[in-house]
């Protein structure tokens, strides 16, 4: 475009009569069009500066867990099925798994005790919560919502509510969703809660995989800032040809419950073992892997590794892959085992004294469907803080 500049020379148009001050109102009235436009670019360029500089960004401003007082050692499965403490160690480094037990309970009742902790700790209102996400595998019932049971349960008026679903990796998805309300600018406090009560669906005549599963939620609270920490990057993966390898295959619309399936026992967890672990150690490294590349990260720029705790060796070979030392890997596998989506806040909470400001956290898992995926965060406080 051909500068306006050179209308704005003085002597041009003192040679013509006008003096400098009328030669401005001359082109503003000749050129209004024109100085619109620029003042339009220049405000648009503005804000658009503005919001760059503000962008903001969803960051975990408190975590909490809860899981309940029963516990299932290896010892006393040695009792119900032929196995050993030695090869459930052996084969998934769990030592013990807690059950969620009393009539009438589920996976609402651990979610509520969860987030109920976290507005205490956060000195949050339950009126001030704008929206709770569910991530579970084992909700109270098809509908409705377990996050609707637990918004209930603790007076949560204000918000709305529902569950997401992508089995052990639902946790991570719904944080990611939740993210983005978050980022919108219209969401101010968000609230995601990661629970299952497995012992639900786990069939305890199967050594196979009833030495695997246990019972906890956690929840995390999610707040805007315009600081450069919160949830900064993610990639997550689908494939669906691996449903015949873990599944329900009954009380879904396809199967419905009849007195078939019970006597089948087809309302419990199936999962063949070799695919599943061979496709988990894979895609679960890798995505940590890329991950960390995506964003330009060394092993020595990771602070800490929060793996879904599946098989402790699953979780070593991530780790080993991602060139990170066993002291920056989050385990407590071997006191609960796999709670699905509670493992990964489980993880979170454990640590939390540990966390700081700045850390960078990379939040890795996988699960049924198949499904895995990986987020990187950098947390948001000191988790020793008063």
């Amino acid at each position: 475009m051909l500068s306006l500049s050179i209308f704005y020379h003085p002597r041009l148009f003192r040679k013509r009569g006008f003096c400098y001050v009328q030669t401005l109102q001359f082109l503003k009235k000749r050129y209004s069009e024109v100085w619109y436009l620029l003042k339009s670019l220049l405000l648009l360029t503005s804000i658009k500066q503005k919001t760059q500089m503000a962008k903001l960004r969803a960051a975990i401003t408190g975590i909490n867990a809860w899981a309940p007082e029963d516990v299932l050692t290896n010892q006393d499965l040695e009792k119900m099925v032929a196995t050993t403490d030695d090869w459930i160690v052996s084969r998934t480094g769990i030592k013990e798994r807690h059950i969620l037990k009393g009539e009438g309970k589920g996976t609402s009742d651990m979610g509520a005790e969860a987030v109920k902790g976290l507005l205490m700790k956060t000195g949050t209102a339950a009126d001030e919560v704008d929206l709770l996400i569910c991530a579970t595998t084992t909700p109270d019932m098809q509908f409705p919502a377990t996050a609707n049971i637990i918004s209930h349960k603790l007076g949560i008026k204000n918000a709305f509510s529902f569950d997401m679903n992508a089995a052990c990796s639902t946790f991570i998805y719904a944080l990611e969703t939740a993210s983005k309300y978050v980022e919108s600018g219209e969401y101010k406090k968000v609230i995601v809660v990661g629970g299952d009560k497995m012992s639900s669906i786990t069939d305890y005549t199967d050594r196979a995989t009833c030495v695997i599963f246990g019972d906890a939620a956690g929840a995390v609270l999610l707040e805007p800032t315009t600081e450069n920490v919160g949830i900064m990057d993610h990639r997550f993966y689908t494939d669906g040809s691996g449903m015949v390898h873990l599944n329900q295959k009954a009380g879904g619309s396809v199967k419905p419950a009849s007195h078939e399936t019970v006597d089948a026992r087809e309302h419990f967890i199936y999962q063949e073992g070799q695919p599943v672990f061979k496709f988990a150690v894979t895609n679960m490294a890798d995505v940590s892997v890329e991950i960390m590349e995506r964003n330009h990260l060394t092993s020595d720029d990771i602070s800490w590794l929060v793996p879904h705790q599946a098989n402790l060796r699953i979780i070593e070979a991530t780790a080993k892959r991602m060139k990170l030392d066993k002291s920056k890997v989050m385990i407590n596998i071997q006191k609960y085992g796999n709670t699905t989506n509670g493992t990964i806040p489980m993880c979170l909470h454990e640590w939390e004294n540990q966390l700081k400001k700045g850390d960078n956290i990379v939040l890795s898992a996988f699960g049924g469907g198949f499904t895995w995926g990986a987020i990187y965060l950098k947390w948001a406080y000191d988790g020793n803080r008063k």
